[in-house]
């Protein structure tokens, strides 16, 4: 329990019951290596999903009051999704804190991002049992609402398919076609090769295991090269 305290006192926390903090910080892997071990966070980040999901549309709701409800959705799902909670977790050192299988400690990239994000579901899950709500709210505010104006001027709320039309079509007066350059691997497991052109110029290509996958990576590929 008293690494559990440390931990806190990292995140510039306090619980009166530290093992729910003990619990968001456990990974399923590593009750598999370590008997001991009471609970996953699983729960907890079931939990802490909720109470996010009402804090950040109450934030955007007061915020934006003229904003049509498509729009705030957009909003809201940028501001949550897995890149943005996985670099709000990081930021704040979770990282270093859980507890994770050596197997799963090995693991980085877009796996190390989901159980990143899934952590501080779970640590706001903790945060509402063990404080309440407006904790959990005080503590969303902090970490993520900042985000929202770099992710509103930056449009990166919109899909990068989308942004780049937009782009496209006020820099160069013409839509973006997309074309499939390469497709590769059995029917189980294929892997496509993506072009993005606006008029004959091919702009930059993408890659991923569908059609849609590899038109996304090579619309934002597009928006990252040309600096639009």
């Amino acid at each position: 329990m008293n690494d559990a305290k440390e931990h806190a006192a990292q995140l510039g926390l306090v619980f009166s019951d530290y093992a729910l903090l003990e619990e968001a910080l456990t990974h399923r892997s590593y009750l598999n290596e370590h008997k001991d071990a009471k609970a996953h966070n699983e729960r907890l980040e079931f939990l802490g999903d909720a109470v996010l999901e009402l804090a950040v549309t109450h934030f955007l709701f007061m915020k934006y009051p003229s904003k049509p409800e498509g729009e705030l959705t957009a909003f809201r799902s940028a501001l949550v999704n897995t890149v943005s909670l996985a670099e709000s977790a990081d930021a704040i050192g979770l990282n270093d804190l859980l507890l994770l299988s050596k197997g799963e400690r090995k693991d980085t990239g877009r796996a190390r991002q989901i159980i990143l994000a899934n952590a501080f579901e779970a640590l706001l899950g903790a945060i509402y049992l063990d404080q309440g709500y407006e904790a959990a709210e005080t503590f969303i505010a902090t970490h993520l609402h900042p985000k929202i104006d770099d992710i509103v001027r930056t449009r990166a709320w919109q899909d990068a398919k989308s942004r780049f039309q937009e782009l496209a079509q006020e820099k160069r007066g013409h839509t973006p076609v997309y074309r499939t350059l390469a497709e590769t691997g059995p029917d189980h497991d294929k892997a496509f090769t993506i072009g993005v052109f606006v008029g004959e110029e091919e702009i930059a290509r993408g890659e991923g295991h569908s059609k849609q996958e590899a038109e996304q990576a090579a619309a934002q590929a597009a928006i990252d090269t040309t600096g639009w």
